[in-house]
């Protein structure tokens, strides 16, 4: 069983950045992991995995490892307003899928 924990959301204006934060209860190089969205009334999406970017974040978005907290990181630049959603933490592992609690991001002047 892998516990994942979101946390860094909150509240940001046009063109700031914030940066997410997601602790796993196993060694983060056992598990494959990512970053889904899901805004009001719109189906979760992926937006970050393994060398991937969902087209409307590539640029702006940064997924990373740090090894030594054990976390992945999303680090979130130039935000836009469409970019209000809850963010979840993914991870597989065995072919067992785990998500996080989800933390939520408001982009908004």
């Amino acid at each position: 069983q892998v516990s994942l924990v979101e946390s860094g959301g909150g509240l940001a204006q046009p063109g700031e950045s914030l940066t997410l934060s997601c602790q796993a209860t196993e060694r983060i190089n056992a598990l494959y992991m990512a970053w889904y969205r899901q805004a009001p009334g719109k189906q979760r999406e992926l937006v970050a995995g393994e060398s991937y970017y969902a087209p409307a974040v590539k640029g702006r978005f940064t997924a990373s490892r740090d090894k030594v907290r054990n976390t992945v990181d999303l680090q979130m630049n130039n935000l836009k307003p469409e970019d209000t959603a809850v963010y979840y933490c993914y991870a597989s592992q065995s072919g067992t899928d785990y998500w996080g609690q989800g933390i939520q991001v408001s982009v908004s002047s």
